[in-house]
């Protein structure tokens, strides 16, 4: 197969130049109106090309190109998100295309105290000759996951116009409000209609992951005894210095994300509300081993049973919810939902790059939807900041690889 896109770069760039930040203290669907720009943008583009779209009333896309095979094939969907992480500006994004990169760092122009360099991103010596999209230093990118998204759009009308390579039934979904952990929350499996389904948002070209961590939420909400300062003694406990001194009683060597790695889960606290007479932590829990979780939760309940013991006028609650689950627990039934997206990466001419994401994705929690769904490298680098970067080279070996298991599917079927 000869794989040529021209209009990768640009259309990445005019997708990457769409404000579609989302918004964790919003609730509504999508969190922000603004991501249905972009959504409106694929829906017409989508119909331009002649390929069968609907949007809902959350920005999702559903896309469809018909079975060009006679065999009875399963329905593979892939799946992108279109807004980008609340960690840092998405407003006013200026992609910079740096053609022919020759491995020196890249001096962002808007903020030159902001280098991509190749003694951060050791990946870069990698690209020498390639074409890498940067913002200008005031912005992130959005490559987490306008590159999934560039590379779904680029094979859908790869597909669509080359007719002589042999599929099923292709969906592909765009979700919103994925990095506030809401991206499947409206998908209506019914409509999308899919057996299987790929996340194109993973990182460097050729890493394929089908394990992500498992994760509960906690929150713990403390209620203090508040009085006059003037006459306290005694008499008040501070729910401000409850809740700092639990923080504290948490491990400081282990079980927290600065000191964990590869399959270490840990307890995170990421938002602190307090007053003198009440207080709430909100934590998020990790581990690759679901069971862990309920150890981890042990953690944090007994340190907070070993702080307030000496606040006994005082008492906290702890609630625990489920947010997603390791997809391998579901990915190990079908392997050949692994083995086909292998088989498409190595026929790319691509180094395989097996791993795991401490994280977690949409395909998470299609996954246990009864959707199958490991995730596929997008090209994304630097995710979440200024620094981030993705090439034209790595979007265009994405694309290929999702024609090539479209067509792998048809072919071991």
């Amino acid at each position: 197969m000869n794989f040529n896109f021209p209009s990768l770069a640009d259309r990445f760039i005019r997708y990457a130049k769409i404000d579609t930040q989302a918004d964790p203290y919003s609730n509504t669907s999508p969190s922000t109106e603004k991501q249905k720009n972009l959504s409106n943008l694929l829906l017409n583009e989508l119909k331009v090309e002649g390929i069968k779209v609907e949007q809902d009333q959350f920005g999702y896309i559903y896309a469809e190109l018909p079975s060009n095979s006679e065999k009875n094939l399963a329905t593979i969907c892939f799946c992108a998100h279109m807004d980008t992480a609340p960690d840092c500006s998405g407003t006013n994004v200026k992609p910079i295309l740096h053609k022919n990169y020759q491995g020196e760092d890249i001096i962002l122009p808007d903020d030159p105290s902001i280098k991509i360099s190749v003694s951060e991103f050791p990946e870069l010596l990698q690209k020498t000759g390639q074409d890498i999209i940067t913002a200008s230093g005031l912005t992130l990118l959005g490559s987490d996951d306008k590159s999934g998204i560039t590379a779904i759009m680029e094979a859908l009308i790869f597909l669509h116009r080359n007719p002589q390579i042999k599929h099923g039934i292709i969906k592909a979904l765009f979700t919103t409000d994925e990095e506030i952990g809401r991206g499947v929350n409206h998908v209506d499996l019914k409509k999308l209609a899919a057996d299987y389904c790929y996340t194109m948002d993973s990182g460097d070209v050729g890493y394929l992951e089908d394990e992500t961590f498992s994760a509960d939420a906690c929150s713990v909400i403390i209620t203090g005894v508040s009085t006059h300062p003037g006459y306290a003694k005694n008499r008040m406990e501070n729910a401000i210095k409850i809740a700092s001194e639990i923080i504290a009683a948490l491990p400081k060597d282990k079980l927290s994300p600065e000191t964990t790695e590869h399959k270490e889960g840990f307890i995170h606290p990421m938002k602190l509300e307090a007053q003198l007479e009440s207080a709430k932590i909100d934590f998020i829990i990790r581990d690759f081993v679901t069971s862990k979780l309920n150890d981890h939760v042990k953690v944090l309940k007994d340190a907070c049973e070993k702080v307030i013991i000496n606040y006994p006028n005082s008492k906290y609650t702890l609630n625990q919810t489920e947010q997603y689950r390791n997809m391998k627990e579901v990915l190990v039934n079908h392997p050949q939902v692994m083995s086909y997206a292998v088989q498409a990466i190595q026929e790319a001419g691509i180094p395989l790059r097996q791993g795991i994401i401490r994280g977690g994705t949409d395909g998470s929690r299609l996954s246990f939807m009864g959707l199958p769904c490991p995730n596929i490298f997008a090209g994304e680098h630097g995710i979440h900041s200024k620094k981030e970067w993705t090439t034209v080279q790595d979007m265009e070996k994405a694309a290929e690889v999702i024609i090539r298991i479209c067509n792998i599917w048809e072919v071991n079927s």
